[in-house]
């Protein structure tokens, strides 16, 4: 199968996986941070990831690069908006509790994106969808029920807002798509950062970040945030959605494992029972609707 661009699906699957891999490396690269601290960190890495956005895009799609942002409508600017918001929540959430916890709450994205198009836009959902999203919500309830000594409500409560918000990302960019507006989402996502950057700015003074911590969190700004965010809409072109969303639940995986051997967390039983029900769910769910299309 082959992309306009020249992409095949093999490639693709294995950009799909490279792109997943660098977003799992923020747990373990932030708990190397000498100095800076919550809202801090998410403002240095919407810099470094808005600096990498302008200097890429133009590299690799020309003048043309920021057209969209002339000639948008309203779901482009949304679709900005929710992209700063989960900028913003993974950031501060992985400041507040353990990786795994925020991992793993976040993988029930594909299936909360499925209960907000239902309410929103009338998108029907399958009978194992709503199984599916029964059990992802037992697991999470399972995994902060047993821990509700051990992790802060405001720490759940942020980590919850980056399903959440790309629940909404997705139904207004779908909604927009049914409409006839496609919504070019490289743009969204430079909006993303500009907004991330603005909302976190006053919040993070005093600036406490060292050179060390400011080399860590460009790093990050480029290489966990900006390249993938421009592989997996490339490969998005080419792979179906269940697949996107199989191959998205890698960062789980990669992002626990290399949260306990880089920095030591270990996960929890709790968050091991509850993140199997949940990424058990989702694989359920997207290898039946695989199926389906087939």
């Amino acid at each position: 199968m082959q992309a306009s661009a020249g992409l095949t699906h093999g490639r693709a699957v294995w950009l799909m996986v490279a792109a997943t891999f660098m977003w799992s490396i923020a747990g373990v690269v932030t708990r190397q941070l000498e100095h800076a601290r919550s809202f801090e960190v998410t403002f240095w890495r919407s810099v470094f990831t808005l600096i990498s956005l302008l200097v890429l895009l133009p590299a690799l799609q020309g003048r043309s690069a920021f057209v969209p942002l002339r000639r948008t409508g309203l779901a482009l600017w949304i679709s900005g908006l929710c992209w700063s918001v989960m900028f913003t929540a993974f950031m501060v959430g992985i400041t507040l509790m353990p990786v795994s916890n925020v991992l793993v709450t976040m993988a029930s994205g594909p299936l909360l994106t499925a209960l907000v198009a239902r309410i929103f836009i009338g998108h029907r959902i399958a009978p194992r969808t709503w199984v599916a999203i029964t059990v992802a919500g037992l697991g999470i309830a399972w995994m902060y029920g047993t821990q509700v000594r051990d992790v802060p409500l405001v720490g759940t409560l942020v980590a919850l807002c980056v399903p959440l918000a790309a629940a909404v990302n997705w139904t207004v960019v779908q909604h927009a798509q049914r409409q006839g507006h496609a919504v070019d989402l490289m743009p969204a996502v430079l909006v993303g950062a500009v907004l991330s950057t603005l909302a976190t700015a006053f919040f993070a003074w005093p600036f406490a970040a060292s050179w060390h911590d400011l080399a860590l969190l460009a790093f990050l700004g480029l290489v966990q945030l900006a390249i993938p965010c421009l592989l997996v809409v490339r490969c998005g072109r080419v792979l179906k959605a269940p697949e996107m969303a199989l191959l998205g639940l890698l960062e789980v995986i990669f992002g626990i494992l290399l949260a306990w051997l880089g920095a030591g967390e270990r996960p929890g039983p709790a968050v091991l029972t509850g993140g199997a029900l949940v990424i058990g769910a989702l694989v359920f769910n997207e290898l039946l609707g695989w199926k389906e299309q087939k």
